[in-house]
């Protein structure tokens, strides 16, 4: 039996769909339609046959895109009938629960809170207190299938030779011995009051800390989240510790996920790089502002701290984290010390060893 998967919700949900991917290959062939961005994570990933590229916002915007999409989703370029039978809707817009009965696909599965659920054939009950990977796994359940998971689920991402050559490359063009240990942070997050205010702060006493202190701080990020690093470095500069190393914009996802594979931790708002993070089992420290672990997006490495300023009422305030505090103060964020970041880092890496 073929399958379609149809996510084209941020990079974080498409880390977090690849449990159920997992799932579904087991049954048979996996085709996943993604957003341009979302599509360079599945590669090389042995779940996934092939990847549709859906250009929502861009060439294929409209009717005539959808179409387009939809005839993808049908026949595969060799003129080879994709035969999918079940598409689950893993972004629950009306446009992709369009975009799939268009396609002809004749069972479409998706959640009851969704808004393209009137087009959905069978409707799984969305549950709020579970992680969204487990939400998304319990998609592929059938009807009546209370099953839970048999064990922790955790995302799986497979960069290639390139990219973990790609991620050598930058550290030791930027002099780090070969084998030398070193701590992430990733400072960046599209929703702007996600992003924790003290990273420049935390470089500096991770280098002071005896616990932390050989580590090299690395910085990950886009292009977007420059400004930050260079924050970063002139602090630490004029603290007189090692300057950290800024790969913001310097290499793909899946480059990312590479020097990932590398570190001790990572230390990372409630963003992509969390979800990284969890797809290569590392260490994480994440932190939580506006959004809290209730919304279901918490870290899945095997050694992981949640901080965030508890007592707070006005947590969540938002289920992905608005641009302004809604009240003024973003204490949740402007309140969560140095201090306790650099005693978790300490903490996962050391159960982790």
């Amino acid at each position: 039996m073929a399958s379609l998967v149809i996510q084209t919700s941020f990079l974080g949900d498409m880390v977090l769909t690849t449990p159920l991917l997992d799932r579904l290959a087991r049954r048979g062939p996996v085709d996943v339609v993604a957003t341009p961005q979302g599509a360079p994570l599945l590669a090389g990933h042995p779940a996934v046959r092939d990847v549709i590229v859906y250009d929502k916002r861009g060439i294929a915007r409209g009717w005539r895109g959808l179409m387009r999409t939809a005839r993808a989703i049908r026949w595969r370029a060799s003129g080879e009938a994709r035969g999918a039978t079940v598409a689950y809707l893993a972004q629950g817009s009306l446009r992709s629960a369009t975009l799939a009965a268009v396609a002809g696909v004749p069972t479409r599965i998706g959640f009851d809170t969704s808004a393209g659920r009137a087009l959905y054939t069978r409707r799984v009950h969305f549950e709020p207190a579970s992680h969204h990977a487990e939400r998304l796994w319990q998609l592929a359940s059938e009807a009546d299938d209370d099953a839970r998971p048999a064990s922790p689920l955790h995302p799986r991402i497979y960069p290639s030779v390139n990219d973990h050559a790609a991620a050598a490359t930058l550290l030791t063009s930027a002099g780090l011995p070969s084998g030398a240990a070193i701590l992430i942070l990733a400072p960046g997050s599209v929703w702007a009051t996600k992003r924790w205010p003290h990273y420049a702060e935390l470089a500096v006493a991770l280098h002071q800390d005896a616990r932390t202190e050989n580590a090299r701080v690395v910085i990950i990020g886009g292009a977007a989240d420059g400004n930050v690093a260079r924050e970063i470095a002139q602090a630490s500069q004029a603290a007189g510790v090692p300057l950290p190393i800024d790969a913001t914009g310097r290499l793909s996802l899946l480059g990312s996920a590479a020097l990932l594979a590398r570190a001790g931790a990572i230390v990372t708002n409630d963003s992509l790089p969390l979800h990284l993070a969890s797809a290569m089992g590392i260490p994480t420290v994440a932190l939580f502002g506006p959004t809290t672990l209730a919304l279901g997006f918490g870290p899945l490495a095997p050694h992981a701290e949640v901080l965030g300023l508890e007592g707070l009422s006005c947590r969540p305030c938002h289920a992905h984290g608005p641009m302004t505090c809604p009240l003024g103060h973003w204490r949740c964020m402007r309140d969560l010390s140095t201090g306790r970041v650099v005693d978790a880092v300490a903490d996962v890496m050391r159960v982790a060893r």
